[in-house]
């Protein structure tokens, strides 16, 4: 089959995890997507919330066997010569369902065609195939530099964060929520004489509300020193779930150019919305009664086109002090509304 060349890379992502305002729990995954003619392959696929096969928490083993596959270099892993490209972020099963295409060598050219969502042994490529994606032809040389390079030791990101506060319950039950995601956390009051091998596990620092400046100040030359670069996060109120949103915002290490959720907006009882892609977009709000409670309410779920959005919130919501968390399957971005 004659296929036009298409460019081929790779980028770090994420499937964003979180405390959702129901109170259930979404795992954070941080995976390698596949990157075509410069765009995410995973942004064709509609609004599908899954995870390449290259994800950072499979065991050496199995990842490197993953790579060899999509290499041609190990046997396909399903009939019929199919590769898995996409999966369910919350298992391995393919009876979640998954997008698998048939990977081919033509010459020194590999081709990625016939994609199909498969949840048994066989594709049904007539009832259940991408008819509009691929075939992919792609440069050999390219390919396989592209995907080696996935085996020279590079560690993958840092899924740990370190806690920084004065009230020590709220940090706990943070640290317990972030657990549960799948990101690790410590508690400590300042990271003076922490050696740079334990500061350079971490991918974020959070401090509380309450935390001086002086403090902050100190932390961050702590990590300086270390020669860790890690992202900081000012803790915007003691609300958890608004909490971890900040932080898988914060461990976004993927390309803003490609990211799907670029811009959140909150002002004046309303969102502005923008999305690089359609996809499906949550917005919920948060904040604190005159009890200290949280009160959290989903304000908006619904299918978005590329694009800006203007979307209005309800006034209970966001009343007094609030703040506004939108999410994507990969992006979450959090801001404080503004009256």
């Amino acid at each position: 089959m004659s296929a036009e060349y298409a460019t081929f890379g790779l980028a770090p992502a994420m499937r964003a995890g979180g405390v959702l305002a129901n109170g259930d729990y979404q795992v954070h995954r941080d995976f390698v997507d596949f990157v075509v003619d410069g765009r995410p392959l995973l942004f064709q696929l509609s609004d599908l919330d899954a995870v390449s096969p290259l994800a950072s928490d499979v065991p050496p083993a199995i990842f490197t066997a993953q790579v060899r596959g999509l290499l041609l270099e190990a046997d396909a892993p399903l009939d019929g010569g199919r590769h898995v490209i996409y999966g369910c972020p919350e298992c391995e099963g393919i009876e979640c369902g998954a997008v698998t295409a048939l990977i081919e060598r033509e010459g020194d050219d590999y081709v990625w065609r016939d994609f199909a969502w498969q949840t048994g042994e066989r594709a049904d490529l007539e009832r259940n195939g991408y008819h509009g994606i691929g075939p992919f032809r792609f440069h050999g040389a390219e390919y396989r530099s592209a995907l080696n390079s996935l085996l020279d030791g590079d560690p993958g990101p840092r899924r740990r964060v370190l806690l920084i506060g004065a009230r020590v319950a709220l940090l706990a039950k943070l640290a317990a929520a972030l657990r549960v995601i799948g990101i690790g956390a410590d508690i400590a009051r300042d990271a003076t004489g922490v050696p740079a091998d334990e500061l350079r596990a971490y991918g974020a620092v959070v401090f509380g509300r309450a935390v001086p400046e002086t403090e902050r100040a100190a932390v961050r030359e702590s990590f300086r020193d270390a020669g860790v670069d890690v992202a900081h996060v000012e803790g915007l109120a003691p609300i958890v779930p608004l909490l971890v949103a900040q932080i898988e915002h914060a461990l976004d290490r993927g390309p803003r150019e490609l990211r799907r959720l670029t811009r959140l907006v909150a002002a004046e009882g309303e969102a502005g919305v923008e999305v690089t892609s359609t996809c499906r977009v949550q917005l919920t709000a948060y904040r604190l009664d005159r009890l200290s409670r949280t009160q959290a309410h989903d304000v908006f779920d619904g299918i978005l086109e590329t694009g800006r959005h203007r979307i209005p919130l309800q006034a209970r919501a966001v009343k007094g002090e609030s703040f506004i968390v939108a999410r994507t399957s990969g992006s979450v971005l959090v801001e404080r509304m503004a009256h």
